[in-house]
């Protein structure tokens, strides 16, 4: 199915009469079902349930609903894990949805994994920046090296996961309200996600995301959309910016008897800062729950994208700090782009079968139409499609409390593969013509035991039986492979106090190869069925905690890696990752995020004072060969040892916020396996002032690199560049202003 149509020899096609049907349709919508909600008379609400966070990092507590749920019946009191979580909600008792948690309950829930974990709820992001692209979100978080390469695209690694791509994303697993994002063979695209459009984002770093059966290198990213229950009826945003940026999003939520609805839109356009980078886009995201009875609900998703990007490619270093502006000439030549309609449907219910037990099971579709002109005009379309069964249970053993969470996951998919000629972005004659088909089917579980009111001894495991398959019509060799992979784990996790935890683990991940990973010719010649899986065993203690005024967030892992998939490309075609399997590599490093208000009560006295907050995170990254035949000890290429993000922020209770920040490399890093080139070091600054304070307007003007400093952002990787320059370089954005408002009621 489609739900956008073009001439598919015409990819840039102008759709302006498409988008603004879209817009209208939207807000006519909008209007309708907010106008239903309204006149609807208000049920009986829920019990307000107040829920303290034992992470400090959200100080947060669930809002009193003033949205309601059916009238329930009385419900008998939920288990109780343990006495340091006494504040947190069993499965299934939520203050609103059944089956999706608020900010507050989901960081308590999240706390009790034993490793790196976050929540970042949406006020970290909506109404200070534009909210464009996935670092505006996580920007924050300790361990995560993500920077913006043109448009809504990004590239992003959580511990040295996905070094081998700048482009498309691998090693990490993505998730909508549980449900997978990523294809069924592992890549993803950032270009489809819509940063307005979610209430939190949850961050598991490593095999941190058992919960989901999710088990990869860089761990795993859970997007979720609000609900009726904790959306304002309307909301509308409009943000405005240099290269030609313009952004309007509109948004709706409510609760009718036993329905709750939540949908947002937002059209998005821009020049962009480098020369044929402009791109547009159309987003829609919608979520319909019904609470069939007090212990079940059903809950439907439809997400939709149109996007439309061209690429202004990788240049050489000398380019990209002397003039970052310049697009790469091939890219112009052939007008490289990347273009994406896609359409996902899901279903998730959640069923209570008993005070403390809950039974989640779904399924979902996506058809996506992937028009990508570049070294060749390829026309992909997408086929992916599964189900998932997942079980939450707290109860006692023996007199101790005990939370199991066990399930199976189904992912199937299969990709028609069609590349033509790319003359000058124009089809030509057809070269390649294949059929790659993905099986996944996993099964894992995570059973936490209080050994001690607050301590809890952790242990689990996961299977994935995992095909692939390549049907070949011409131009490219078939093939297929299979892979039964166990990966266990085993964890604790200490409540020192109600505010501060300590835990460790010791996992094991595995990461499938997917088609993204097959080699056509070049210096390697391996193709897909002969890559090995890359497998892990990774090392993490931790600590975690604070109070009003100063939180923490601290990390050290070690990562033993066979089989790490990278990139070894020789010099002679550098911008064409050809991927192996290294022997062995070592991923470590330091992950420290804080923030803490170093002054208060400047000219706000009382219970609220004003405050000066600081806000950091700090990733140290050593990434390794070990032992290689070839690289010995070297460094693995494409990320920094050092990464800083910092912000002072002068906060007063009016709403008024405004300060500093600043993103710095102290030292260049290595971009090929020979450590014979390497970017530069850098720092930006920027700064920002707003209003908001918690009503129904709020406003923000952003200065970003105020210098206006030529850096390199993020760059392939090859085998050994011979120390010359080469094509490999994305330079980042130069002095950007934006502004933006927001209201809602």
């Amino acid at each position: 199915m489609s739900l956008f149509l073009r001439p598919l020899g015409s990819p840039r096609a102008t759709r302006t009469t498409h988008h603004a049907c879209f817009a209208v349709s939207l807000l006519a919508l909008t209007a309708v079902l907010s106008s239903a909600a309204s006149a609807q008379e208000a049920p009986v609400e829920l019990p307000e349930v107040n829920v303290t966070t034992t992470t400090p990092q959200l100080k947060a507590k669930a809002k009193p609903q003033t949205k309601a749920a059916p009238a329930p019946q009385p419900v008998a009191p939920a288990a109780v894990a343990t006495d340091s979580n006494a504040g947190a909600p069993s499965p299934g008792d939520r203050s609103g949805s059944l089956s999706v948690p608020t900010t507050a309950e989901a960081t308590v829930d999240i706390d009790r994994t034993p490793g790196a974990v976050e929540v970042v709820p949406d006020t970290a992001y909506k109404t200070s920046t534009p909210a464009v692209t996935i670092k505006d979100a996580l920007d924050y978080v300790p361990g995560v090296f993500v920077q913006p390469k043109w448009g809504e695209d990004s590239r992003i690694s959580i511990r040295g996961s996905s070094l081998s791509r700048n482009f498309h994303l691998r090693g990490i697993q993505l998730y909508m309200d549980g449900i997978p994002i990523n294809t069924a063979d592992g890549y993803g695209d950032f270009q489809e996600i819509d940063p307005t459009a979610y209430r939190y984002i949850e961050v598991f770093k490593g095999a941190n995301a058992l919960r989901f059966g999710a088990n990869a290198l860089g761990g795993a990213i859970n997007f979720v959309m609000p609900t009726g229950y904790d959306a304002d009826l309307f909301g509308a945003r409009v943000d405005i910016g240099s290269f030609g940026f313009r952004k309007l999003a509109v948004s709706s939520g409510a609760v009718s008897g036993p329905v709750d609805y939540f949908m947002t839109g937002t059209w998005q356009e821009a020049d962009g800062f480098r020369d044929h980078s402009d791109g547009e886009s159309v987003r829609g995201s919608m979520n319909v729950g019904y609470r069939l009875s007090e212990n079940v609900e059903t809950r439907f998703y439809v997400n939709a994208n149109d996007v439309d990007q061209r690429i202004p490619g990788s240049v050489t270093k000398r380019v990209a700090l002397t003039s970052p502006e310049t697009a790469n000439p091939g890219n112009i030549t052939g007008d490289y782009q990347r273009n994406i309609e896609t359409v996902r449907i899901a279903n998730k219910t959640a069923i209570r079968l008993m005070p403390g037990t809950v039974l989640e099971v779904g399924a979902f579709n996506v058809d996506r139409h992937l028009m990508h002109p570049i070294f060749q005009w390829l026309d992909n379309r997408y086929d992916d499609y599964g189900g998932f069964a997942r079980i939450t249970d707290e109860s006692r053993i023996g007199g101790f409390a005990n939370r199991l969470i066990a399930g199976v996951n189904l992912h199937n998919g299969s990709v028609d593969v069609r590349q033509y000629q790319n003359l000058a972005g124009q089809k030509g004659d057809e070269t390649v013509a294949t059929k790659d088909t993905s099986h996944n089917l996993s099964a894992y579980f995570e059973n936490h035991f209080y050994v001690t009111p607050q301590v809890a001894l952790v242990a689990g495991t996961q299977f994935l039986h995992a095909t692939r398959k390549r049907d070949v019509d011409f131009g490219a060799t078939p093939g297929e492979t299979e892979f039964n992979l166990w990966s266990p784990k085993g964890g604790v996790v200490w409540d020192v106090t109600r505010t501060w935890q300590v835990f460790g683990n010791i996992s094991r991940s595995a990461e499938v190869p997917s088609f993204g990973e097959s080699v056509v010719g070049g210096s390697i010649n391996i193709p897909f069925f002969e890559l090995k899986p890359q497998r892990a065993t990774t090392y993490e203690i931790g600590t975690r905690g604070g109070t009003d005024d100063f939180r923490w967030d601290f990390a050290l892992y070690r990562a033993n890696i066979d089989n790490e998939l990278l990139c070894f490309t020789t010099n002679t075609n550098p911008s064409t990752c050809q991927v192996g399997n290294a022997d062995k590599t070592i991923h470590q490093g330091v992950e420290l995020g804080f923030g803490a208000a170093v002054l208060k009560s400047l000219f706000a006295r009382g219970p609220d004072p004003d405050k000066v907050w600081l806000h950091a995170a700090y990733t140290f990254s050593d990434f390794r060969y070990d032992g290689d035949a070839e690289w010995g000890n070297n460094e693995l290429p494409g990320a920094p040892r050092h990464f800083l993000r910092a912000e002072l922020l002068y906060k007063h209770p009016s709403g008024i916020y405004f300060g500093p920040n600043v993103e710095w490399v102290p030292e260049a890093y290595y971009v090929d396996s020979a450590n014979s080139f390497e970017t530069d070091a850098y720092a930006i600054w920027g700064a920002k002032i707003g209003f908001d304070n918690g009503g129904p307007i709020t406003a923000y003007l952003e200065g970003r690199n105020l210098s206006d400093e030529a850096y390199i952002a993020s760059t392939s990787i090859a085998a050994d560049m011979n120390g010359s320059d080469a094509l490999m370089f994305e330079p980042g954005t130069g002095r950007a202003i934006y502004g933006g408002v927001q209201v809602k009621w």
